[in-house]
Protein backbone atom coordinates (compact mmCIF):
# COMPACT_ATOMS: atom_id res chain seq x y z
CA UNK A 1 0.00 0.00 0.00
CA UNK A 2 1.44 3.72 -1.34
CA UNK A 3 2.02 5.66 1.82
CA UNK A 4 -0.30 8.47 1.88
CA UNK A 5 0.71 11.66 -0.09
CA UNK A 6 -0.96 14.46 1.96
CA UNK A 7 -2.24 14.30 5.69
CA UNK A 8 -5.95 15.36 6.63
CA UNK A 9 -6.73 16.39 10.21
CA UNK A 10 -10.43 16.61 11.17
CA UNK A 11 -10.55 18.96 14.52
CA UNK A 12 -13.50 18.84 16.08
CA UNK A 13 -15.00 20.68 18.86
CA UNK A 14 -14.52 19.69 22.57
CA UNK A 15 -17.86 18.95 24.64
CA UNK A 16 -17.27 22.13 26.68
CA UNK A 17 -18.01 25.01 24.64
CA UNK A 18 -17.18 28.53 25.86
CA UNK A 19 -18.37 31.37 23.68
CA UNK A 20 -15.76 31.92 21.20
CA UNK A 21 -15.72 27.97 20.06
CA UNK A 22 -19.15 28.00 19.24
CA UNK A 23 -18.85 31.05 17.12
CA UNK A 24 -16.01 28.92 15.35
CA UNK A 25 -16.68 26.84 12.16
CA UNK A 26 -16.17 23.73 13.43
CA UNK A 27 -15.20 20.87 12.26
CA UNK A 28 -12.10 21.97 10.39
CA UNK A 29 -10.73 20.18 8.42
CA UNK A 30 -6.60 20.82 7.80
CA UNK A 31 -3.71 18.85 5.18
CA UNK A 32 -0.37 18.84 5.80
CA UNK A 33 2.56 17.01 4.01
CA UNK A 34 3.38 13.76 5.25
CA UNK A 35 6.97 13.99 5.64
CA UNK A 36 8.04 15.37 8.25
CA UNK A 37 4.70 14.41 10.31
CA UNK A 38 3.09 17.37 11.47
CA UNK A 39 3.21 17.95 15.62
CA UNK A 40 0.44 19.37 17.49
CA UNK A 41 2.42 22.88 17.37
CA UNK A 42 1.81 22.66 13.86
CA UNK A 43 -2.11 22.10 13.98
CA UNK A 44 -2.77 24.50 16.77
CA UNK A 45 -0.41 27.54 14.53
CA UNK A 46 -2.88 26.05 11.47
CA UNK A 47 -6.30 26.22 13.34
CA UNK A 48 -4.83 29.78 14.32
CA UNK A 49 -4.53 30.97 10.69
CA UNK A 50 -7.75 29.70 9.98
CA UNK A 51 -9.84 31.58 13.16
CA UNK A 52 -6.72 34.29 14.58
CA UNK A 53 -8.73 35.03 17.22
CA UNK A 54 -8.47 31.49 18.51
CA UNK A 55 -4.85 31.93 18.91
CA UNK A 56 -2.37 29.12 19.94
CA UNK A 57 -2.05 29.48 23.49
CA UNK A 58 -5.68 29.19 24.19
CA UNK A 59 -5.72 26.08 21.99
CA UNK A 60 -5.86 22.46 23.88
CA UNK A 61 -5.25 19.62 21.21
CA UNK A 62 -6.64 16.15 22.57
CA UNK A 63 -7.72 12.81 21.30
CA UNK A 64 -11.46 12.12 20.79
CA UNK A 65 -11.72 9.45 23.73
CA UNK A 66 -8.97 11.35 25.82
CA UNK A 67 -9.25 14.75 27.72
CA UNK A 68 -5.63 15.43 28.52
CA UNK A 69 -3.51 17.79 26.32
CA UNK A 70 -1.25 16.73 23.99
CA UNK A 71 2.06 18.02 23.95
CA UNK A 72 3.09 20.65 21.46
CA UNK A 73 5.98 18.90 20.01
CA UNK A 74 4.09 15.63 19.83
CA UNK A 75 4.08 14.28 16.16
CA UNK A 76 0.85 13.67 15.01
CA UNK A 77 -0.03 9.85 14.50
CA UNK A 78 -2.17 9.24 11.53
CA UNK A 79 -3.82 6.01 9.39
CA UNK A 80 -3.01 4.28 6.18
CA UNK A 81 -5.07 6.14 4.86
CA UNK A 82 -3.51 9.37 5.90
CA UNK A 83 -6.57 10.50 8.02
CA UNK A 84 -6.64 11.54 11.76
CA UNK A 85 -9.15 13.64 14.29
CA UNK A 86 -8.43 15.52 16.81
CA UNK A 87 -10.07 17.72 19.42
CA UNK A 88 -9.84 20.94 20.00
CA UNK A 89 -10.92 22.64 23.95
CA UNK A 90 -10.38 26.37 24.96
CA UNK A 91 -8.20 27.70 27.60
CA UNK A 92 -9.87 30.73 27.62
CA UNK A 93 -8.08 34.47 27.55
CA UNK A 94 -4.42 33.94 28.64
CA UNK A 95 -1.63 36.37 29.88
CA UNK A 96 1.96 35.65 29.81
CA UNK A 97 3.58 34.45 33.31
CA UNK A 98 6.34 37.09 33.07
CA UNK A 99 3.28 39.02 32.99
CA UNK A 100 1.60 37.83 36.05
CA UNK A 101 5.19 37.54 38.03
CA UNK A 102 6.54 41.17 37.57
CA UNK A 103 2.74 42.32 38.72
CA UNK A 104 2.49 40.45 41.96
CA UNK A 105 6.13 40.55 43.11
CA UNK A 106 5.09 44.37 42.55
CA UNK A 107 2.52 44.70 45.48
CA UNK A 108 4.85 44.80 48.21
CA UNK A 109 7.25 47.09 46.55
CA UNK A 110 4.73 49.63 46.11
CA UNK A 111 2.78 49.24 49.32
CA UNK A 112 5.39 48.95 52.03
CA UNK A 113 7.21 52.17 51.18
CA UNK A 114 3.69 53.80 51.52
CA UNK A 115 3.30 52.39 55.33
CA UNK A 116 7.15 52.64 56.21
CA UNK A 117 7.46 56.52 55.35
CA UNK A 118 4.21 57.93 55.81
CA UNK A 119 2.93 56.06 58.90
CA UNK A 120 0.78 58.89 60.30
CA UNK A 121 -1.67 58.91 57.15
CA UNK A 122 -2.55 54.71 58.44
CA UNK A 123 -1.96 55.07 62.10
CA UNK A 124 -3.05 58.64 62.53
CA UNK A 125 0.74 59.22 64.49
CA UNK A 126 4.32 59.36 63.53
CA UNK A 127 6.52 56.19 64.20
CA UNK A 128 10.37 56.10 65.21
CA UNK A 129 11.19 53.12 63.60
CA UNK A 130 13.10 50.20 65.58
CA UNK A 131 15.47 48.26 64.07
CA UNK A 132 13.12 45.49 63.88
CA UNK A 133 10.80 47.68 61.47
CA UNK A 134 13.86 48.65 59.29
CA UNK A 135 14.80 45.40 59.30
CA UNK A 136 11.72 43.91 58.08
CA UNK A 137 11.56 46.64 55.35
CA UNK A 138 15.00 46.01 53.93
CA UNK A 139 14.10 41.89 53.78
CA UNK A 140 10.70 42.60 52.15
CA UNK A 141 12.18 44.75 50.03
CA UNK A 142 15.43 42.93 49.26
CA UNK A 143 13.23 39.75 48.65
CA UNK A 144 10.72 41.23 46.47
CA UNK A 145 13.46 43.05 44.36
CA UNK A 146 15.28 39.74 43.98
CA UNK A 147 11.94 37.98 42.40
CA UNK A 148 11.60 40.29 40.36
CA UNK A 149 15.06 40.55 38.74
CA UNK A 150 14.55 36.49 38.55
CA UNK A 151 11.41 37.26 36.61
CA UNK A 152 13.42 39.07 33.65
CA UNK A 153 16.70 37.70 34.12
CA UNK A 154 16.85 33.99 35.99
CA UNK A 155 13.31 31.87 35.50
CA UNK A 156 12.87 30.03 32.02
CA UNK A 157 9.23 28.97 32.07
CA UNK A 158 7.69 25.99 30.95
CA UNK A 159 4.63 27.40 29.70
CA UNK A 160 4.26 30.54 27.97
CA UNK A 161 0.98 31.37 29.44
CA UNK A 162 -1.62 30.95 31.86
CA UNK A 163 -5.46 32.02 32.07
CA UNK A 164 -5.82 36.00 32.88
CA UNK A 165 -7.61 35.56 35.86
CA UNK A 166 -4.61 33.76 37.33
CA UNK A 167 -3.33 37.39 37.44
CA UNK A 168 -6.14 38.89 40.19
CA UNK A 169 -5.54 35.45 42.34
CA UNK A 170 -1.81 35.65 42.27
CA UNK A 171 -1.65 39.32 43.28
CA UNK A 172 -4.35 38.97 45.18
CA UNK A 173 -2.20 37.02 47.38
CA UNK A 174 1.27 39.06 47.60
CA UNK A 175 -0.52 42.03 47.51
CA UNK A 176 -2.66 41.74 50.34
CA UNK A 177 -0.55 38.58 52.74
CA UNK A 178 2.51 39.87 52.30
CA UNK A 179 1.64 43.59 50.92
CA UNK A 180 -1.29 45.53 53.12
CA UNK A 181 -1.53 42.90 55.93
CA UNK A 182 2.03 42.52 56.49
CA UNK A 183 2.68 46.06 56.47
CA UNK A 184 0.25 47.50 58.41
CA UNK A 185 1.07 44.87 61.28
CA UNK A 186 5.02 45.25 61.28
CA UNK A 187 5.06 49.05 60.53
CA UNK A 188 2.74 49.79 63.60
CA UNK A 189 3.83 51.53 66.94
CA UNK A 190 3.59 48.37 68.54
CA UNK A 191 6.61 47.61 67.43
CA UNK A 192 8.23 51.15 67.18
CA UNK A 193 11.61 52.00 68.70
CA UNK A 194 10.04 52.83 72.74
CA UNK A 195 7.74 50.02 71.94
CA UNK A 196 10.62 47.04 71.51
CA UNK A 197 13.26 48.50 73.64
CA UNK A 198 14.62 45.99 75.75
CA UNK A 199 12.61 43.15 74.74
CA UNK A 200 12.97 39.94 72.81
CA UNK A 201 12.58 41.48 69.44
CA UNK A 202 15.22 43.89 70.16
CA UNK A 203 18.97 42.92 70.45
CA UNK A 204 20.96 39.35 69.50
CA UNK A 205 17.96 38.16 67.91
CA UNK A 206 18.15 40.61 64.84
CA UNK A 207 21.60 39.61 63.92
CA UNK A 208 21.00 35.86 64.33
CA UNK A 209 17.79 36.64 62.12
CA UNK A 210 19.53 38.34 59.28
CA UNK A 211 21.91 35.82 59.61
CA UNK A 212 19.46 32.84 58.90
CA UNK A 213 17.51 34.84 56.02
CA UNK A 214 20.33 35.66 54.13
CA UNK A 215 21.32 32.50 54.23
CA UNK A 216 17.73 31.31 52.95
CA UNK A 217 17.66 34.00 50.47
CA UNK A 218 21.20 33.17 49.24
CA UNK A 219 20.27 28.99 49.04
CA UNK A 220 16.75 30.29 47.22
CA UNK A 221 18.93 31.68 44.39
CA UNK A 222 21.78 29.54 44.36
CA UNK A 223 18.98 26.99 43.61
CA UNK A 224 17.16 29.37 40.62
CA UNK A 225 20.26 29.61 38.93
CA UNK A 226 20.89 25.99 38.95
CA UNK A 227 17.63 25.08 37.82
CA UNK A 228 17.94 27.48 34.91
CA UNK A 229 21.14 25.87 33.89
CA UNK A 230 19.05 22.39 33.42
CA UNK A 231 16.98 24.23 30.71
CA UNK A 232 18.83 25.29 27.64
CA UNK A 233 16.87 28.38 25.96
CA UNK A 234 13.62 27.92 23.97
CA UNK A 235 13.21 24.19 25.45
CA UNK A 236 11.39 22.17 27.70
CA UNK A 237 14.03 19.47 28.41
CA UNK A 238 13.57 18.44 31.78
CA UNK A 239 16.52 16.65 33.88
CA UNK A 240 16.94 14.78 37.51
CA UNK A 241 18.13 17.52 39.52
CA UNK A 242 21.53 17.05 41.96
CA UNK A 243 22.78 19.84 42.67
CA UNK A 244 22.76 21.75 46.11
CA UNK A 245 19.70 21.54 48.42
CA UNK A 246 18.61 18.29 45.80
CA UNK A 247 21.10 16.25 47.85
CA UNK A 248 22.20 15.61 50.98
CA UNK A 249 22.16 16.89 53.66
CA UNK A 250 18.96 18.52 52.35
CA UNK A 251 17.70 16.48 49.31
CA UNK A 252 14.81 17.29 48.60
CA UNK A 253 13.22 18.01 45.44
CA UNK A 254 12.07 21.60 45.66
CA UNK A 255 14.72 23.65 48.21
CA UNK A 256 13.90 26.64 46.71
CA UNK A 257 10.46 26.10 48.09
CA UNK A 258 12.26 24.89 51.57
CA UNK A 259 14.60 28.03 51.72
CA UNK A 260 11.88 30.75 50.95
CA UNK A 261 9.87 29.00 53.63
CA UNK A 262 12.81 29.19 56.19
CA UNK A 263 13.25 32.85 54.73
CA UNK A 264 9.65 33.64 55.94
CA UNK A 265 9.49 31.43 59.19
CA UNK A 266 12.34 33.65 59.80
CA UNK A 267 10.88 36.95 59.17
CA UNK A 268 8.04 35.47 61.87
CA UNK A 269 10.13 34.46 64.45
CA UNK A 270 11.96 37.91 64.84
CA UNK A 271 8.57 39.70 65.02
CA UNK A 272 5.69 37.40 66.13
CA UNK A 273 3.66 38.91 63.77
CA UNK A 274 0.01 37.61 63.32
CA UNK A 275 0.40 38.79 59.73
CA UNK A 276 3.69 37.13 58.85
CA UNK A 277 2.21 34.01 60.53
CA UNK A 278 -0.58 34.16 57.93
CA UNK A 279 1.36 34.69 55.36
CA UNK A 280 3.65 31.53 55.96
CA UNK A 281 0.78 29.24 56.54
CA UNK A 282 -0.95 29.98 53.41
CA UNK A 283 2.15 29.98 50.76
CA UNK A 284 3.73 27.51 52.33
CA UNK A 285 0.52 25.32 51.88
CA UNK A 286 0.36 26.01 48.63
CA UNK A 287 4.12 25.57 47.72
CA UNK A 288 3.67 22.43 49.56
CA UNK A 289 1.23 21.23 46.99
CA UNK A 290 3.01 22.12 44.09
CA UNK A 291 5.75 20.61 45.28
CA UNK A 292 4.16 16.73 46.11
CA UNK A 293 2.54 17.12 42.53
CA UNK A 294 5.66 17.79 40.97
CA UNK A 295 7.67 15.33 42.84
CA UNK A 296 5.03 12.22 41.83
CA UNK A 297 5.97 13.44 38.24
CA UNK A 298 9.67 13.34 38.69
CA UNK A 299 9.03 9.99 39.97
CA UNK A 300 7.08 9.12 37.20
CA UNK A 301 8.94 10.43 34.58
CA UNK A 302 12.62 9.43 35.43
CA UNK A 303 11.55 6.38 37.08
CA UNK A 304 14.93 4.39 38.85
CA UNK A 305 16.90 7.10 37.83
CA UNK A 306 15.25 9.40 40.38
CA UNK A 307 16.60 9.07 43.81
CA UNK A 308 13.75 7.24 46.06
CA UNK A 309 14.90 8.96 49.59
CA UNK A 310 14.10 12.14 48.38
CA UNK A 311 11.86 14.07 49.76
CA UNK A 312 9.44 16.71 48.28
CA UNK A 313 10.37 20.08 50.06
CA UNK A 314 10.67 19.65 53.71
CA UNK A 315 13.69 17.32 54.86
CA UNK A 316 13.70 14.19 56.14
CA UNK A 317 9.92 14.96 56.44
CA UNK A 318 7.53 15.76 53.42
Amino acid sequence: MEAPTVIQVKVTAARKKTSLLRSLKLPLTLSFPPSPPPTVRDVKAAIQQAHPRFYTARQKISLPEVSKALPDDSAILFGSAGDVELTVGDLGAQVEWITVFIVEYLGPLLIHPLLYHYPKFFYGREVDHSALQKSMYAMVMLHFTKRELETFFVHRFSHATMPWINIFKNSGHYWILSGLFLAYDVYRPAFSAPSVAGTWRDGPLLTVGWVIWTYAELSNFSVHLYMRSLRPAGTTTRAVPMGYGFTAPFNVAFPNYFFEMLAWTTVFAMTGSLAALVFVVVSGAQMMLWAKKKHATYKKEFGDKYPRNRKAMIPFIL
